[in-house]
């Protein structure tokens, strides 16, 4: 009878060691990049610190980052560069997939441009991550407070004119990791609009080789195109509705063309 509890004993703790190893590779992996950004950026903070509010200051981290995800076995190539203007300031879109979504964050800031992303206020109580990214320019907006968030985003839409700025934004509002991507909604739009600056999509193949809700992550290649602009100049403050339609439209079919191909290129390097 003992010798009976000691199998049954033994085999649980061997079902538990294999179910925890079938999530190893995720769990590491998202481990070693949240913690490898914040040590990154922990190292950074005190050379930033001596020009605050800088988008040079993400230079050298997001070479560190680039180096971190190939550690992790996640490659990805930007496409378009010939579609970049550093002549002039433009609403950047970018459909939001992942905590991943730091990596293309990482390869788009040397090519941009003068960039400033904008993220929800939460992100800035982050460990390091949070002060390092204030201290390189990174917008943060109290949602539920939405006066607070269209007088800091009326700021930078000057900011876009006069510095020729590159507002980054994620339009759909929250990650996402399906074939479809979400609705877009206005407050990038708004921002072109008021500011009269062009609208330039960039989209990212889905990560075919991470699933958040099975907890797998598997080496992987994704693709970054950075689409012509779309001139808001036809548009009028009422239309931005139409605004909103053609860039989803022009960004969904990308998405899909690009998934498939990053898809195929994903399985070759699993193989």
């Amino acid at each position: 009878m003992a010798c009976t509890c000691e199998v049954i004993g033994l085999a649980c703790v061997v079902a538990l060691i294999l179910s925890a190893t079938a999530k190893a590779p995720y769990q590491m992996r998202m481990f070693f990049i949240f913690f490898g950004a914040g040590l990154i950026v922990f190292l950074c903070v005190p050379f930033m610190i001596l020009r605050p509010r800088d988008y040079r200051n993400a230079l050298f981290p997001s070479w560190c980052f680039r180096q971190l995800c190939r550690l992790v076995g996640i490659t990805m190539e930007v496409r378009g560069l010939e579609n970049v203007r550093k002549d002039h300031g433009a609403v950047v879109i970018m459909n939001h997939q992942s905590a991943v979504d730091l990596c293309v964050l990482a390869y788009l800031w040397p090519v941009i441009g003068r960039a400033t992303v904008v993220s929800k206020k939460e992100v800035l109580y982050i460990p390091f991550f949070g002060i390092g990214a204030w201290l390189w320019g990174t917008l943060y907006i109290n949602r539920s407070r939405k006066t607070d968030s269209i007088n800091s985003l009326q700021k930078e839409a000057k900011a876009i004119q006069e510095r020729n700025c590159k507002l980054l934004l994620f339009p759909e509002g929250t990650r996402n990791s399906k074939d479809s991507l979400l609705p877009f909604k206005k407050g990038s739009f708004h921002i072109a609009l008021q500011g009269k600056s062009p609208v330039q999509p960039v989209v990212i193949s889905k990560y075919s080789f991470m699933d958040d809700e099975k907890k797998t992550f598997r080496p992987g290649h994704a693709i970054i195109h950075i689409l012509p602009e779309v001139s808001t100049e036809k548009y009028k403050r009422e239309d931005v509705q139409l605004l909103v339609d053609e860039c989803q439209s022009i960004m969904q079919t990308e998405y899909t063309k690009l998934s498939k191909e990053g898809q195929a290129l994903s399985s070759k390097k699993q193989a």
